[in-house]
């Protein structure tokens, strides 16, 4: 029976770590293909709810969405597009046309809130912790 590294989570086949550390979206993915892994992929309520629960106080954390090759049209890193998805009401809102938020163009998950929409868009260059994610 395949089993996960120390400090990882196992749901189903796969292998969940969330870091301790902080860092932009592509650090995060660096971070986690180091690890034999990538930024989690999101593709069912199940899983949802398994990072929802990752954490008991608010953390906010990369998961492996961006609409940075085209606005709006938002992929998940491994090619596939978005289907199924829990952004916060009034998200994606690319930083609300303000000037100040920049391009949001990489998604975070809020982990330790009780609701099921809790994905956000933010600045790629943002300095969060990461999900990574692997087959067990």
């Amino acid at each position: 029976m395949p089993t996960c590294p120390a400090g990882w989570t196992k749901f189903s086949c796969f292998c969940y770590f969330l870091s301790p550390k902080t860092g932009s979206w592509t650090e995060g993915r660096q971070d986690c293909r180091t690890r034999g892994a990538d930024l989690v992929v999101i593709d069912s309520a199940e899983e949802q709810t398994l990072l929802s629960d990752l954490t008991k106080e608010e953390t906010l954390s990369w998961i492996g969405l961006t609409d940075g090759e085209h606005e709006k049209t938002w992929k998940w890193i491994d090619g596939t597009p978005l289907t199924l998805s829990y952004w916060e009401e009034d998200q994606p809102d690319n930083g609300g046309g303000q000037a100040k938020w920049g391009e949001e163009d990489c998604a975070h998950i809020r982990t330790g809130k009780k609701t099921i929409g809790h994905w956000n868009d933010w600045s790629c260059r943002a300095s969060l912790h990461w999900i990574c994610e692997k087959k067990a």
